[in-house]
This record gives C-alpha cells, structure tokens and sequence, in this order.
C-alpha cells in the first residue's frame, strides 16, 4: 500500500531497521512497535498525513488469508466478524477486535492494539477501521455505510478527510476505537456462505491456533499478570488497559473463555511459586515479593491452599523430591 502512494519501501524498511529478508518471509511477524515505526517513517517520507485513507487501498491491499475464507463462509456478516474477533491472533499478534451490542439497533464495531511502548500513528488506526469496512462491504456484495466512527486520539487537523473516508459522522476524544453498523447491516446473508467449507476453515484455523499456542486472551492476561507482578498485584482495569480493553470487555472475553481475572492471577502465582520455591537463592520473604503479595501471611495462606503446607515445608519436600515437584 505505501508503495503504490509512491513510498520508497526499501528505504523505509532500511530506515525503521528491518531486515528485508524479514518483509520476504510469509511466516514472518512484526512487533506492534516495528509497524507504528513504519507507518511513521511513511507518513513522514510521503508528506501525506491522510496516508492510507482510501477504501480503494483497503480493498486492494488488505488480506486476511483463511480467515478471510471463514468469513467467506458465514451466514451472515455478524458471525463473520465474529469469526473475525475469534481467529485474529492468526493475523496479528499486536491488535484487538471485537463486536459490541449497541445500545440501539446494531452493534460497534472496536478496533484496538496491544504490545506498544511507542504512541500507534492515527493513521494507521484509520486505515484499520477503513480495512473493516471495506471488508464487511465485500462479504454482503452490499454498499455497508457505518452509521458512526469513533476514535481515541485527538481531532487532527485533516479530521474532513475522515468523514469523506467513512461516509458519516467521525468524533474523536472517544473512549475507543470503533464504528457502529445497523443491525439491518449484520443481519446480511452472505452471498458465499456455505456450512461445510465453514467447519473446514474453522478446523484448519483451530488446527493454528493450537500450534501459536498464545491466541486466546487468557494467554495474554496470563503474559500481563506476570510481567506486572513483582511490583504488586496487578488489578484488572490495569491489565485490560495494557490490552487496550474496556474492564467489562475484558471480564465478558474471560468468561466466554470459562475463567476469570482472579483465577488466572492465582493460577500464574501458584506456578511462579512452585518455580521460585524450588530455587534455593530465593528467600521465602523474596518470594512473596516476587508473586506480589503485600503481606507473607497471605502468601503463606496461598502455600496452603495451593500444595497443602506452608511455603517452607514445600521447599523442604521439593529438595528431598524434585522430581514430584
């Protein structure tokens, strides 16, 4: 896409300091920080701050590989984003989506990143949504308008270049990243859909999602929880703010995945703490510190209820017995 805006692409990978034999390998992935420097470096070297907003580009240049085909397959439009929501981690490790019932008729449409340390460029935000909606477009064969467009960042200074994008009302200043469809919109049949070649993507795509090992978001809150807790416990609105969710979005995926937000912090502290337990260099205090616990006495209580004796006793039981442990 940035080169048919007339980009040079191989200066701008040499720029962001990408290996082009990176660019060449399908398999390959990219961190969520390496495509914001991209769509920086493009931006930049095109002197075109509404770079990407066209829904010709969307149309010609995004790909969502099987997913697509699964999409393809659905009833109607509703259980393609859903499917969409459900595969995402096939596409990307780094953005978030998912589809929300609207307080009228209809539902958002909420598109989000996660694994940044660099601000995400608006643009690329925008070529996002603009993908979502091109392609809800050619999955009904329907000319779809969203009824709204909202995004978080600030009102830029070609925000009328958004609302000829979009086609309708555009704020900014929001809470999320999303845009509304009516329902008469999801309702859609879709001209392809087909049952059989539908179960057969979805078994080729639950077939790689196994193989990730990391697609669901009990990984990613997991992930979350331990890189956050040797400074404390972590709460929930912090971790689904690092996963760019909404609280409650965050507790309604967990419990679709049949957890929540306090099991998977006990059950990643129980694992730590038979790791750090067995290593000697720790001190029982070290411990509780690393696991987050303000207080030993409720790290001692955890011990109990997790191996059925005190921390001490178990660190005992593993010398003598390390490979029960």
């Amino acid at each position: 896409m940035f080169a048919s805006r007339g980009v040079d692409v191989p200066w701008l990978v040499r720029t962001a300091e990408i290996a082009p034999e990176r660019v060449e390998n399908p398999d390959e992935r990219f961190t969520a920080d390496e495509v914001s420097r991209l769509w920086e470096l493009a931006v930049e070297r095109s002197g075109d701050c509404t770079l990407g907003m066209d829904r010709a580009l969307t149309l010609r240049h995004v790909n969502f590989d099987v997913v697509g085909y699964a999409m393809l397959s659905s009833p109607d439009l509703r259980s393609a984003l859903q499917a969409f929501a459900r595969y995402l981690a096939l596409i990307s490790d780094a953005a978030t989506f998912q589809v929300v019932a609207a307080d009228q008729d209809g539902a958002w449409l909420e598109l989000g990143h996660t694994g940044n340390t660099r601000p995400v460029p608006r643009q690329r935000f925008a070529y996002g949504m603009l993908g979502m909606l091109t392609l809800s477009q050619w999955l009904t064969r329907r000319d779809v308008q969203p009824l709204a467009v909202e995004f978080k960042f600030p009102p830029p200074p070609e925000r009328g270049a958004y609302a000829v994008a979009f086609g309708c009302p555009v704020a900014f200043d929001c809470h999320e990243n999303r845009m509304l469809l009516a329902a008469a919109d999801l309702q859609t049949a879709l001209p392809s859909r087909n049952p059989g070649m539908l179960a057969l993507h979805q078994q080729v795509m639950e077939e790689r999602l196994a193989r990730l090992g990391h697609a669901n978001i009990s990984y990613r809150v997991t992930s979350e929880i331990v890189r956050r807790l040797h400074r404390g416990e972590p709460r929930r609105e912090q971790v689904a703010a690092s996963l760019a969710l909404a609280d409650r979005t965050l507790q309604r995926r967990l419990h679709a995945e049949n957890t929540s937000f306090q099991q998977l912090l006990d059950d990643a502290r129980r694992e730590l703490a038979g790791k750090y337990l067995a290593d000697a260099r720790y001190s029982l205090c070290e411990v509780a510190d690393l696991l987050g616990f303000g207080d030993s006495s409720n790290f001692f209580r955890a011990c109990r209820r997790w191996f059925g004796m005190p921390p001490g006793q178990y660190r005992e039981q593993v010398a003598l017995h390390p490979a029960t442990a």
